[in-house]
């Protein structure tokens, strides 16, 4: 989820406390990264403040915690806008695709491709980039994507925002057949949009995954201890 570091419009306490009312163990606070040059994206200064605000929240409130992330942009070579060295201090990192969307399909899987590789990626967000009801995927070969996620055992994002639900049925089907990691996450950038889980559920579904297919159906301390097995 967002918050008001970035282009949410909570601040990260109050989308903890939304959380922890819906029955939630945990949730991930992924603000942008600056590279995408709006959405007051986080730099590496603000995203090392952020993280001693999520510590401080973490000592402060009881019954959620706060996993401190970020939703980092990949450039038009495949690489990160945020140096490797704070990546690996996160308890989460989304890597996605938000400019150069008209980009040949070989250089735009090549590009995708090299960010699943980076060791310190966990998740890859939004993958064919769609915007409902107006922006068509971004050429790319998903197959080779699915492909090289399940190398490199990078999660793949079902993004419940409606105006996303991205993975689409047929990809989610297809990336589990090849035992493809999947997180059903709302994008939420506000505490009201949590409530979006619903139709990431129901577009998993659609795509033939029961419970034990999606990575965040898992206790907290499983999921911490496969991210921590990939810095």
């Amino acid at each position: 989820v967002h918050s008001d570091w970035s282009d949410g419009r909570d601040s990260i306490e109050e989308m903890a406390l939304a959380a922890r009312e819906r029955g939630y163990e945990y949730i991930a606070i992924s603000d942008h990264s600056s590279g995408l040059g709006i959405a007051r994206g986080l730099n590496a200064e603000r995203l090392i403040q952020q993280m001693k605000e999520i510590e401080k929240l973490n000592n402060k409130l009881d019954g959620i915690r706060i996993l401190c992330g970020a939703e980092v942009d990949i450039r038009a070579d495949g690489s990160l806008d945020l140096p490797a060295e704070l990546l690996k201090e996160l308890d989460i990192v989304i890597a996605s695709v938000h400019s150069g969307l008209n980009e040949s399909k070989e250089r735009m899987t090549g590009r995708i491709i090299k960010a699943l590789e980076n060791p310190h990626v966990d998740v890859l967000g939004h993958p064919s980039c769609r915007l409902l009801p107006g922006r068509e995927p971004v050429a790319a070969d998903m197959e080779a994507i699915f492909q090289a996620a399940a190398t490199t055992g990078t999660i793949l994002e079902i993004n419940a925002m409606p105006s996303r639900l991205d993975l689409k049925d047929i990809h989610i089907y297809r990336a589990r057949e090849l035992g493809v990691k999947l997180v059903i996450d709302t994008d939420a950038h506000g505490a009201e949009h949590l409530e979006f889980t619903r139709f990431g559920t129901g577009i998993a579904r659609r795509g033939w995954c029961r419970a034990d297919d999606i990575f965040n159906t898992r206790p907290l301390g499983e999921i911490l201890d496969y991210l921590k097995s990939r810095r």
